[in-house]
Formats: structure tokens, sequence, C-alpha cells
């Protein structure tokens, strides 16, 4: 009898960081936020794809699922996001990247994506680390008084940008 090796696409992962300081409160920015991750776990789901969800808020960033199938329990967790506290964003790029090297040599056809959910409101950084995946930065800085530091990050993360209105049906 002979066996035959399925033909699969290799899996994808998507790696989410959500910026959920207390500066994303401001002008509905987190609650727009949610709704278009709602979406981002839909789309997960029936693309089967894998999830990473890391939480930025308060003074460390903290893992939520690593590596998870999406599932219907995100939505429980999404209902109860709130923001407050600083923005340990570094600190999330920094563990994220850590965690991607590993995996990737774990998982190695794993297709790895970045999206990062961010206001940008950072004072200032360092170098970020090379993430080493294709990204897409999602600005969700909203107001009269905008301060662009969202396509900064995006650009030395080499990744794209969008702001959130271009992404919320009109």
């Amino acid at each position: 009898m002979l066996f035959h090796l399925r033909t699969r696409s290799p899996h994808e992962l998507w790696l989410v960081i959500v910026d959920a300081s207390a500066s994303t409160r401001r002008h509905q920015a987190l609650s727009d936020a949610k709704g278009l991750l709602a979406q981002l776990f839909d789309d997960a789901y029936r693309q089967r794809a894998r999830l990473a969800l890391l939480t930025a808020s308060g003074n460390v960033p903290m893992w939520q699922v690593q590596g998870l199938k999406a599932s219907a329990g995100l939505r429980d967790w999404l209902n109860g996001l709130g923001a407050g506290g600083g923005t340990p964003l570094l600190a999330a790029l920094g563990e994220a990247g850590r965690w991607l090297t590993a995996r990737r040599k774990r998982f190695l056809a794993e297709q790895q994506r970045l999206l990062l959910v961010t206001d940008g409101r950072l004072k200032e950084w360092p170098t970020l680390p090379a993430l080493d995946c294709p990204g897409l930065v999602i600005d969700i800085e909203r107001g009269p008084v905008r301060l662009g530091r969202s396509k900064v990050l995006a650009g030395q993360l080499q990744s794209e940008y969008r702001h959130i209105d271009e992404l919320l049906p009109g």
C-alpha cells in the first residue's frame, strides 16, 4: 500500500499587537479598532489562520493567545478589552520579535504576518526590532491634533501603513 502525503498550503500565523493604552480611549479610537479586530478574527477563522495576540497596556505587554486557531472565545476577550495605563509598545515589539524568531525555528513553512494597531503616542523610541515578516500598522490616532507617529513606526518596521478611517465602512 502506498501512502500519499496530502499537499497543503503552509499555515499562516497572524501576530496581532493591540495598543490599549489610555490614549486610545480618545475619539472612540479603541472602540472602532475593536470592530476592525472582530472582522479580522472572523477572517482568521474562515481562513484557518493561527493567531497570536499581544496587548500593550499598563506596565508590561501581555499575551492573550499564542499561535492558536481563531475561535469564538476571542470575541469575549475583545468585548472585555478596555484601555488604560501606559504604552509598553516597545516592550511588546521586542517580545513579539523574540517569539516570532523562536516560532520560525519550530514551524519552518509557516507564513507569518504582523498587524499592529496603535495610535503611535510614544514620546520617543530607539531602533525598533526587525520582525522579519510582512506587516501592517493600523493608525487609530484621531482628533484635531495628530502627531502621525504611527506612520513613522510603520516605516521603521518596514510595514504597510493605513489609517483606520480608510478601513472602516463610511
